[in-house]
């Protein structure tokens, strides 16, 4: 039984091959560790946001901050709002809707909101990035929509939360 032609032609043409010199290579048995390069990002990004504002002051005068406190209340209320301090009880995301069918979603939410005595909610508006501009259309609207009065404080998330695509309400009990 001969060898495939194939075979033929491959002895021919490493007849004179001649076997390396030893190189003395060394190969690692371990390989060093991945590089987290998302962990890296989340971290870069932190950085930068923690280098915003300096304080929850300076942040309402820039007028990027959605931020209300109702009447009588001290500053440290809006303060503990903005830091996460009361957990969120519910959440309305206004994700692929219009003005109309968002002013109605809010409404709502906070109406049920209210019969159930919750405390704090989040109502995620969105940045913007899907809008004609590129700008938080609802989040300016919000502005409007939430000064009321069953409404006592609201802000801006904190960045584990959604940040400035979000607002966390602290509702009358």
């Amino acid at each position: 039984m001969g060898l495939p032609p194939e075979d033929d032609d491959f002895r021919r043409a490493v007849a004179g091959a001649q076997p390396l010199a030893d190189s003395r290579k060394v190969i690692r048995a371990n390989r060093p560790p991945p590089v987290p390069r998302q962990r890296l990002r989340d971290e870069r990004a932190a950085l930068a946001e923690s280098m915003g504002p300096v304080s929850l002051d300076d942040a309402l005068d820039s007028g990027d901050e959605l931020a209300y406190l109702g009447e009588g209340l001290a500053r440290s209320v809006l303060r503990k709002l903005r830091r996460g301090h009361w957990v969120v009880e519910e959440e309305l995301d206004l994700h692929g809707m219009n003005r109309l069918e968002a002013a109605h979603a809010v409404g709502e939410f906070l109406r049920r909101c209210r019969l159930r005595r919750l405390g704090c909610v989040r109502i995620i508006h969105g940045k913007g990035l899907g809008s004609h501009h590129r700008e938080p259309v609802l989040k300016g609207l919000l502005r409007r929509w939430l000064v009321r009065e069953d409404v006592l404080a609201f802000s801006q998330a904190p960045a584990p939360q959604g940040g400035s695509g979000a607002v966390l309400v602290l509702l009358k009990s």
